[in-house]
């Protein structure tokens, strides 16, 4: 085992869940001594260099950053210990791997083997999972392949968004790597165990939205989505939709007409607009933004006094709806 105070780590990750972690071991004395993440990419409409969430924190903290674009032939330029791994988004080979004395330390966000890969918290929501977790892992050159040091497990609310869920599984993850890290040469990652599944990298395809599939799928995925690219359909006229709550309800006592069509709008009020689905279920869509007006996000009731003429019963929610 090595005391906190002589430890020396690396720290290697992008987005705020990794930026959490950071943040954690910092207040925890664990401080890295330099910090590799991602270039900077521009962002918004004026295109302009954003740092990641990782950075930003980093040099607040006067800890030296590193961001190269790939590792294949860049070195670990520092002595070290371990380096800790969260969500960095760049591949590591091998001579990155074994540049540390305790090697690098993945914190990964699923329970192992299940969702490999770069969007567990998102499609494991989609999938509809009741329980999510974080893995400690010790890594090698395949992906989130490596012995496991330890797993943290949490519950999926019916409710839960892919970003309540992500905060949720930086702070478990980050407790189990600090107690990973203090019995470091006294505890031996196990092999995983079990058939893997494999979260792919989410696309644009993931936001489009398909009105024959069952309603609870279709709520999966918009609460999955809603924080990092939600789910949308377009409109004749340029009109966007942005679904960004919504939730699914059983086929209505009164039945639902016989003309109408997954896609189409069953009823309005003020707590959501009623879409049919393929399964003879319903979305009742409670939150949305539409690229109108200052394209803010609004609840049904202010969408429906805004824009009513938008959201007639029997008006498909959406372009290309009839099969």
């Amino acid at each position: 085992m090595t005391a906190r105070s002589s430890l020396r780590v690396g720290f290697a990750g992008t987005p705020q869940f990794a930026a959490s972690i950071l943040e954690y071991l910092i207040n925890q004395d664990l401080a890295p001594v330099v910090v590799y993440t991602q270039p900077d990419r521009p962002s918004g409409r004026g295109r302009k260099l954003l740092p990641s969430p990782v950075k930003q924190l980093a040099e607040a903290r006067n800890i030296p950053v590193r961001q190269p674009k790939s590792l294949k032939s860049a070195t670990v330029d520092v002595a070290l210990d371990v380096l800790v791994v969260a969500a960095y988004g760049l591949l590591l080979p091998e001579h990155v791997l074994k540049a540390p004395r305790f090697g690098c330390i993945n914190v990964h966000a699923s329970l192992l083997p299940r969702w490999r890969g770069a969007a567990p918290v998102e499609r494991a929501i989609m999938a509809g999972d009741l329980r999510s977790g974080v893995t400690i892992m010790q890594m090698d050159e395949g992906l989130d392949t490596g012995p496991i040091y330890s797993t943290s497990e949490v519950t999926i609310s019916p409710s839960m968004t892919g970003g309540e869920l992500e905060a949720l599984l930086a702070e478990a993850g980050a407790r189990a790597l600090v107690a990973c890290l203090d019995s470091l040469g006294a505890s031996t990652p196990e092999p995983q165990t079990g058939a893997p599944t494999y979260a792919n990298k989410l696309s644009a395809v993931d936001t489009k939205i398909d009105w024959t599939r069952p309603a609870l799928e279709l709520v999966n995925q918009i609460r999955a989505l809603t924080e990092r690219m939600p789910v949308s359909c377009d409109r004749e006229g340029g009109l966007r939709l942005r679904i960004l709550r919504a939730e699914a309800g059983p086929l209505p006592d009164d039945g639902i007409p016989a003309e109408l069509v997954p896609g189409q709008i069953t009823r309005t009020d003020k707590t959501g607009i009623v879409v049919l689905c393929g399964d003879g279920n319903t979305v009742k869509i409670v939150e949305l933004q539409l690229n109108r007006g200052k394209g803010k996000r609004m609840n049904a009731a202010a969408v429906l006094n805004g824009y009513p003429e938008l959201f007639q019963p029997g008006q498909f929610f959406g372009d290309g709806q009839r099969r």
